[in-house]
């Protein structure tokens, strides 16, 4: 666990200057954040390893990656930057042995929601903006030749982040500025609710569809920070568990398999669909099977590192509902 020093050290001004102590200090090994990418409208991860390469760190709402994907298996005692559902998929990593607490500095920095590309690319040729500059609940960005366009952001949020209650990192061994408001979300699983509501036969549609538009890139499996499985089960071969082709019943068997194994330990982060090429909604499925776990077993991953995940404990009085006499 980290020393009282670290849990002690007040707000740093910026997450570069904070990261740049860490390094200089020798706090930490590495600082995994985001860096400019190709465009004014896209970033990259970055993998600081000197106080020098500090001033390269930039977070804004188009910080979508979950940097947590970078934590399994690394040695370096590693800073964190992450926003909250990074630092529950940190959790859920923690938990299930990925990294040792002691190598992993989590440090939580206040989240509004990201932006959402696809949905900025719609209202505006995002190939010609050159900047942005951030205003109360908005981004003005300016456009090629001259012009500017305020974007909302609320309207060009995720679906992922306007269901989110906890924008906040539940756990943080540092956390840089003031922390956001968490929003009051109604009801996080009205989609999910919604497609309950849908007959067998429309809710069969809604999964014959999607497997006809995937194309089996496997996007969502590498951008999951909880696909950490060295071998897949797809890719097995000895023996083989599932064809690899892009037939429908192939198809649904890969993303049914993979929400089973997410069961209980997704965060909702959104991830897999920001990724997915083809733009299905593949956060559903996850969903449904969150909200069963979370009904069951009043489980919610990515809180507590120290928490047994639910599907990994076993409680005598556990729900027997899924059992059923013939």
């Amino acid at each position: 666990m980290w020393s009282e020093e670290i849990t002690r050290m007040s707000d740093f001004p910026n997450i570069q200057t904070a990261a740049e102590s860490l390094l200089r200090e020798g706090k930490v090994d590495l600082i995994i954040g985001y860096q400019a990418g190709t465009s004014p409208v896209r970033t990259t991860p970055a993998f600081i390893r000197s106080a020098e390469q500090a001033s390269s760190l930039v977070w804004n709402p188009f910080c979508e990656n979950n940097l947590s994907v970078y934590l399994p298996k690394r040695k370096e005692r590693i800073g964190l930057i992450a926003k909250g559902c990074d630092a529950r998929s940190a959790v859920v990593a923690l938990q299930e042995k990925q990294i040792d607490r002691d190598h992993l500095m989590i440090i939580g920095i206040p989240c509004s929601g990201i932006i959402d590309r696809k949905k900025l690319a719609s209202a505006v040729d995002i190939d010609k903006v050159k900047g942005f500059s951030l205003v109360q609940g908005a981004v003005l960005l300016e456009i090629e030749g001259g012009g500017t366009a305020k974007v909302d952001l609320g309207e060009f949020l995720p679906a992922s982040c306007k269901s989110c209650s906890q924008r906040n990192a539940p756990v943080a061994d540092l956390f840089i500025g003031q922390r956001s408001e968490e929003p009051k979300i109604e009801d996080e699983f009205a989609d999910v609710r919604d497609f309950e509501a849908l007959s067998s036969p429309e809710r069969w549609q809604y999964f014959t569809a999607m497997a006809e538009k995937c194309i089996r890139c496997y996007a969502c499996r590498s951008a999951c920070p909880l696909c950490y499985c060295q071998e897949c089960i797809v890719d097995q071969t000895q023996p083989q568990w599932f064809g690899k082709t892009t037939a429908k019943e192939d198809v649904l068997a890969y993303h049914i398999m993979r929400a089973f194994h997410l069961a209980g330990r997704c965060v909702d982060c959104g991830a897999c669909s920001r990724a997915c090429p083809m733009g299905i909604d593949l956060r559903l499925l996850n969903k449904k099977l969150r909200k069963e776990v979370q009904e069951l077993y009043g489980y919610t991953p990515g809180l507590n590192p120290d928490e047994t995940p639910a599907m990994g404990a076993y409680k005598a009085d556990d729900p027997q509902d899924c059992i059923t006499e013939k």
